[in-house]
């Protein structure tokens, strides 16, 4: 790029900034997501820094935040309040290391929230303002008296005739979706991130409205000071806890880039089990001196870093919303996005729950939107970007048939919002997700039968398919296996095809909790299951119980007994029992004693209640939960007093805390092993 270029691309990217700036300081908006806001100051530091005669005084390379809204009036600060430069990569962490030598680094989490500046003198908080532009801010202080967690008088002795504290105003996670659930309650539009909703609720006319909303805050720094007493960061810290200042406790001072690492690394793997929202790790030199040795940019210190994680909230384009048809007949709307990476992955579709969530949420097909991936969780849509509507958006509308089959959907009762497709027995669609469910690790735990293989087996092509119900799918064989999922070029049967029949073959043999729980009767999942045929033994027994014979069963209430009997009391439902049946699957257990007289297996775990959480190497969950129970323990989901230990594997979180709350034991997995093992 020669020099007339760079400056035109430089224009560009300085009123492109700016205009995101104003919408995102003054505005509570977000036009871009922070990834693709990132990259375009990225480009314009490196074209700043390749051209540095074409830097501008309004470049935001030059400032901090955005001026302040009229809204509020101006507050100016003693002391300027920075913005922190960011690196993205391990290497980009070393360089900067290098560039700031220290005796100690301080890591401490990047709050997503409100950077805010509070003024006491002799201890009475007198004023408190937003970052504004760094040198004036909007005058907050009504509001911030709202906010229980700062305190209007500080605790202790010898409080310096004025100081500035600085700190981020954000809302915890929980208080956060119980905001916006109660705003869609409201009919409203809900926040897209804690970070705007944080900001909105702060910057309210009427301090009402914020004293109404659960805002916090956390303590990271100071402004003006005359003659500061610490030495160093982490000394400041515990000074201004000693004051009665919310400060958190999950700062560390390390020494090097390696144990810089492993703080940003441990903090990746646990950020969903924090209390509030990060998006990153700031780490500053620790000691004052060095602090000041090294100064400041235009905008930055040069002690200070900002590690941004990979983004988890980015913006795209709604392309289209469709409905898809689950096993219970329920049907979902989900989004058809723009393909986009987020958290480390790329995402085409996110689940809107029902047609009451897409018009809770705002969102037109045709909007951009706000997508939100955290880790392993599904996709969610937070909302549309109103601002960048340009009228072609349009309305979803909910089908009034199954877009599979062509049946009516209808509410299952009076005030249900969810519709379910009315033809249960022949839709496609519900007969493929029910045959995945029966193949999938928790029920059958058929390796072959995955959704691509039960797919194969109920599409219609060019010939019927393979499967027009469940109760065949134990009389499959080479023969009737036409699809070419299951067919070479020269049509012999396909590996596939013959571990398929393999794993069907073993599967007749399973646990019978496993094949009760592959019917798919509502409510009846592996829990419920394991009682049921722990007491009665066989399908037979089951199925001739009555409601309150049912009800005796420890977990099985009044709901789930009826659900059973309804299941039963359809035509269809009892061809497949009589089908499984004559296929020669084991539908009673060996050796039970009759209902009533269910057996008590003697083992290792006899009289135990054991809960297992975090990712574990040696077992799944389902595993776990069967070592457990084969060996006379109970498998528990939560924890008590009445636990005998829990087992906690990698990224353990509100279990473990609860078991340690509790004084509950605590062990690892080789623990367990070895207590398995005997």
């Amino acid at each position: 790029m020669n020099r007339e270029q760079a400056a035109l691309r430089i224009a560009s990217l300085v009123d492109e900034i700016n205009t995101h700036r104003r919408a995102y300081y003054q505005q509570d908006s977000v036009l871009i997501s922070d990834a693709e806001y990132d990259a375009l100051m990225r480009e314009l530091e490196g074209l700043e820094a390749e051209h540095p005669e074409l830097i501008t005084g309004d470049s935001p390379t030059q400032s901090v935040g955005g001026a302040a809204s009229a809204t509020f009036a101006p507050s100016p600060h003693l002391d300027r309040m920075w913005s922190l430069d960011n690196v993205f990569s391990r290497e980009e962490l070393a360089a900067w290391v290098a560039k700031a030598p220290a005796n100690n680094y301080l890591c401490e989490l990047k709050i997503d929230g409100l950077a805010i500046n509070l003024r006491y003198e002799n201890g009475k908080l007198v004023s408190a303002a937003t970052r504004g532009d760094g040198v004036v801010g909007e005058d907050v202080t009504a509001n911030v008296k709202t906010i229980k967690s700062i305190p209007h008088i500080l605790a202790g002795e010898g409080h310096p005739a004025v100081v500035e504290i600085r700190g981020e105003i954000f809302f915890a996670v929980d208080d956060f979706d119980k905001l916006n659930a109660g705003l869609i309650a409201e009919g409203k539009a809900p926040f897209a991130n804690p970070r705007n909703s944080a900001s909105g609720s702060l910057r309210q006319k009427d301090s009402k409205v914020t004293a109404s909303r659960p805002l916090r805050m956390l303590v990271h720094g100071i402004g003006a000071w005359s003659d500061a007493p610490f030495k160093n960061q982490s000394e400041l810290y515990a000074l201004l806890a000693s004051w009665g200042l919310p400060t958190s406790e999950r700062f560390k001072v390390v020494s090097d880039l390696d144990a810089i690492w492993g703080y940003i690394e441990n903090f990746e793997k646990h950020r969903h089990h924090l209390e509030h929202e990060i998006d990153g790790v700031v780490i500053k030199v620790d000691e004052r001196s060095e602090q000041q040795e090294l100064g400041y940019t235009s905008r930055a210190p040069r002690w200070a870093i900002a590690y941004k994680y990979p983004p988890e909230q980015v913006h795209t384009k709604l392309l289209d919303i469709r409905v898809s048809v689950g096993r219970t007949g329920r049907a979902t709307p989900y989004a058809v996005v723009e393909p986009v990476k987020v958290a480390g992955s790329v995402v085409e579709f996110a689940t809107l729950h029902n047609q009451d969530v897409v018009k809770a949420k705002g969102v037109k097909i045709g909007d951009t939107i706000v997508l939100r991936k955290a880790g392993d969780v599904i996709p969610e849509i937070l909302g549309p970007v109103i601002d960048l509507r340009d009228g072609s958006e349009r309305d979803f509308v909910m089908p009034s048939n199954c877009p599979d089959c062509g049946a009516p959907l209808r509410p299952e009762s009076e005030g249900d919002i969810d519709l379910r497709c009315s033809n249960p027995r022949s839709c496609p669609a519900q007969l493929r997700e029910r045959i995945a469910y029966i193949g999938s690790r928790g029920v059958l735990d058929i390796e072959a039968l995955g959704e691509v293989a039960a797919a194969a087996l109920t599409r219609s092509v060019d010939h019927e398919p393979i499967l027009t119900s469940e109760s065949w799918l134990f009389d499959l064989t080479l023969d009737s296996l036409n699809d070419d999922l299951f067919r070479k070029k020269d049509g012999s049967p396909s590996e596939t095809a013959l571990k398929l029949l393999r794993n069907l073959e073993d599967a007749k043999s399973r646990p019978l909790w496993r094949l009760l729980t592959a019917l798919g009767i509502r409510h009846v999942g592996p829990v419920a299951a394991r009682s049921l045929c722990d007491y009665f033994g066989s399908f037979e027994a089951i199925f001739s119980a009555d409601e309150k014979q049912l009800s005796e069963v420890s977990g099985v209430g009044e709901t789930l007994a009826r659900s059973i009997i309804d299941w039963y009391s359809e035509d269809w439902h009892r061809e497949v029992i009589a089908a499984w049946t004559h296929s020669g699957v084991q539908l009673a257990t060996p050796g039970h004693p009759g209902p009533g007289a269910a057996s008590v297996i003697d083992g290792k775990f006899s009289g135990l209640t054991i809960v297992a959480t975090g990712s574990l190497k040696q077992f799944t969950r389902e595993g776990i939960e069967e070592a457990i129970i084969s060996n006379g323990g109970k498998a528990a989901s939560s924890v008590s007093k009445k636990t005998s230990f829990v087992v906690a594997g990698e990224n353990a979180g509100s279990k473990l805390a609860k078991a340690e709350e509790l004084g509950v034991e605590v062990i690892n997995e080789d623990e367990f092993m070895r207590r398995l093992q005997g």
